[in-house]
């Protein structure tokens, strides 16, 4: 086959700006543009974000007072009824779940009917159990006719078991003889026996006023200690 000589070659389309074997001198490739974050995608990780805090924060606050009103409690001393066990202004960590009341435990218990003073709660400690008679002798105390042996009262004439002054309440000024302490009632008293408005003055205190069992002192530090 022989070629026609009138015939011309057609370069191949090369586009603008380039040349058949690159680029063309002085240009440059720019890469495509990302995307910016949409407006909508910032906003729903805030959302997400303060959505967990709320939900934690709210876990927090109902899980103290969850604590709180089922579990365990901080109360402070605002007298010396307690002395020299428990000083004024003394923080006490109370057990709530604690429900064996024993002889010798203190107690946080609300206000019984007769007590005068203007507290929502007292702290004291449990002498006398349900159903036993008590009494006193020579300003010890006696539960079914023996001396109780209280290794927590203080030497001297703190520990006398006398009555008090201006009570209005005789009947429960614990007799020689004694008396039988109701079902479901606690005789209670401070350490501090010359101070202290206990069930001398307002009778025993029914099981149904405790709040719980101090269990430890926690604040100042230089008072902690168990209970």
């Amino acid at each position: 086959m022989t070629s026609d000589p009138t015939e011309t070659s057609v370069p191949e389309a090369v586009p603008t700006g380039s040349t058949p074997d690159g680029p063309t001198a002085g240009t440059t490739r720019t890469s495509p543009a990302r995307p910016a974050p949409s407006t909508g995608r910032r906003r729903s990780w805030w959302a997400g974000w303060l959505t967990e805090w709320v939900v934690l924060v709210v876990l927090v606050i109902g899980a103290t007072f969850l604590l709180r009103a089922f579990v365990i409690q901080t109360f402070s001393i605002p007298s010396g009824s307690m002395l020299p066990t428990l000083q004024i202004n003394d923080r006490i960590i109370v057990d709530k779940l604690d429900y064996h009341v024993n002889r010798g435990s203190i107690v946080v218990f609300k206000k019984p009917p007769l007590e005068e003073q203007n507290y929502a709660d007292l702290v004291k400690r449990v002498i006398g159990l349900p159903g036993e008679r008590i009494g006193a002798v020579n300003g010890q105390i006696t539960i079914n006719g023996k001396v109780l042996a209280e290794p927590w009262l203080p030497k001297g004439p703190q520990a006398y078991t006398q009555p008090l002054p201006g009570d209005p309440n005789p009947q429960f000024n614990l007799p020689p003889g004694g008396f039988v302490i109701p079902a479901g009632e606690y005789y209670v008293m401070g350490d501090n026996r010359v101070d202290s408005e206990d069930s001398r003055w307002f009778g025993p205190i029914p099981g149904s006023l405790i709040v719980g069992r101090a269990v430890a002192v926690v604040w100042p530090l230089s008072h902690m200690k168990g209970l």
